[in-house]
């Protein structure tokens, strides 16, 4: 016997044992569809050149088998038993409406293949592989954000991108220190107003980055006109920023602070004094 696949067209050659286990339905080795092979089953091939076998309907009412080969023999004690009560009219009537309803009901009946409830398990264990397979690139994402978290946030790129994505959902980026992008743009020096020996230096520094950074370790070095070293005194921050959330906050990108420090005056041979960042 032949059948067809009628997506790609393919001819099979089957066996009925071939078409027992899903009631007809077979899967096409070639595009992998699924068709009932009872809808074009032949006996033989039409003369070629042929490109469609011939389908046949399959919502007609069954024909009926008139050639019988073998019937085997009801045994004795299976034979039906005889009424010993004549059937009334009324019972005639329940009996009529009783198979009417069995027949109703097995018309209702349905029949899923196997092949079909096979096919509704894998998806379901393909569905649940891909969710897990997401989650696990999302989790080493996520692990590999954090390990390069600072030169994220320091890229021009990537850098602006997350902080306006912190800024919707109210988040903040770690501070990544960059003293190379501190400017000194004014340095100021006097006579402490309330402290006899005392020296008040003020700098105005920017940030230069686009992303908010702590704020530095400042260190100040006093010489003479010589160029000698005559004094030197690093600044924690917690030195010059006395608020905590400030410190916290750090130095917004392209913001502009003004530092003010308080240092002995080592005496009139100081002359010069310089910053640097750290």
């Amino acid at each position: 016997m032949y059948t067809q696949c009628p997506e790609c067209l393919t001819v099979y050659k089957v066996e009925a044992e071939l078409l027992v286990p899903a009631c007809g339905c077979l899967r096409c080795s070639h595009c992998g569809g699924i068709f009932n092979a009872l809808g074009t089953l032949a006996a033989n091939l039409p003369p070629e050149p042929f490109t469609r076998l011939a389908e046949h309907a399959l919502d007609q009412d069954p024909p009926v088998a008139d050639v019988a080969v073998f019937r085997p023999r009801q045994p004795p004690e299976a034979a039906a038993p005889e009424l010993t009560q004549p059937v009334t009219a009324d019972g005639a009537a329940e009996i009529a409406d009783a198979t009417a309803a069995v027949g109703e009901d097995f018309s209702r009946l349905t029949f899923t293949p196997k092949f079909a409830r096979a096919s509704k398990r894998r998806s379901w264990r393909s569905a649940a592989w891909v969710t897990v397979c997401v989650l696990l690139v999302l989790g080493l994402g996520a692990q590999l954000a954090w390990a390069k978290r600072d030169s994220l946030v320091a890229d021009p790129t990537f850098g602006p991108v997350l902080q306006t994505g912190c800024q919707v959902i109210g988040c903040q980026l770690p501070l990544v220190a960059a003293p190379g992008e501190l400017r000194l743009l004014a340095r100021d020096v006097e006579q402490h107003p309330s402290v006899p020996d005392g020296l008040l230096i003020t700098a105005s520094v920017h940030n230069d980055a686009r992303f908010a950074q702590p704020y530095p370790v400042v260190t100040i070095v006093l010489s003479d006109g010589d160029g000698q070293r005559l004094a030197m005194r690093r600044f924690q921050p917690e030195d010059y920023v006395g608020d905590a959330a400030v410190r916290a906050h750090g130095l917004a990108g392209g913001a502009t602070t003004a530092m003010v420090f308080e240092v002995q005056d080592p005496g009139q041979h100081a002359v010069a004094f310089a910053f640097s960042f750290e």
